[in-house]
């Protein structure tokens, strides 16, 4: 019987920390913002619906499609985002269930999907249980503005675009506190993988 985990957090939370103790400790991670880069390569399905849609003004001369370009099309339509996601969405799914089931059948214990939006994408039925990377709003800010080197307004933006952490605290089966070492933090996932495994 393969447990399948739900990763998430809330961006800057250090959800990619706990992502690589699992890979740490092979057990196998599906990365979704991962797969949602692979999907949209040339060749790939997703990738030719796109350019059918939004033509080919939105690539770069490599035949690349310039994600500044076609992001600066979707954030002022939101039409065109519903029919962004429509395409890039389903195929990120399937991507991963293709994944999930070769894990499954390789014979694999535990199996971990890093999702960001888990939640948000209401993808919570793929998973036996959810795991929540938490940090404090202060905590999250000061870091989301030194890792991308926005102003706090830009970051308060970008947080504030998600469900609150808070929140997804109260949805999970587990949280870690991800405030303090990264030390507390493997301790407190191996007491959770302890619980879960027996």
């Amino acid at each position: 019987m393969t447990l399948v985990i739900g990763l998430t957090g809330s961006i800057a939370s250090g959800k990619s920390t706990v992502s690589s103790m699992f890979i740490d400790m092979n057990i196998p991670v599906i990365d979704a913002d991962k797969i949602s880069r692979e999907v949209v390569e040339p060749g790939e399905d997703a990738y030719l619906s796109i350019v059918k849609e939004f033509g080919k003004d939105i690539l770069f001369s490599d035949g690349n499609i310039d994600r500044k370009k076609l992001g600066g099309i979707i954030f002022s339509d939101e039409e065109k985002r519903k029919v962004l996601n429509g395409i890039v969405h389903p195929a990120v799914r399937k991507r991963m269930m293709e994944q999930k089931d070769q894990h499954v059948h390789n014979g694999e214990r535990i199996i971990v999907m890093d999702i960001p939006l888990l939640f948000e994408s209401k993808l919570t039925h793929m998973v036996d249980k959810i795991l929540v990377v938490y940090v404090e709003e202060t905590v999250q800010l000061k870091r989301l503005m030194n890792r991308d080197h926005s102003t706090k307004d830009e970051a308060l933006q970008r947080i504030h675009s998600q469900i609150p952490i808070k929140e997804k605290v109260t949805l999970a089966d587990a949280v870690i506190d991800n405030n303090g070492t990264r030390e507390k933090t493997f301790e407190q996932l191996k007491e959770i993988l302890h619980q879960w495994s027996k």
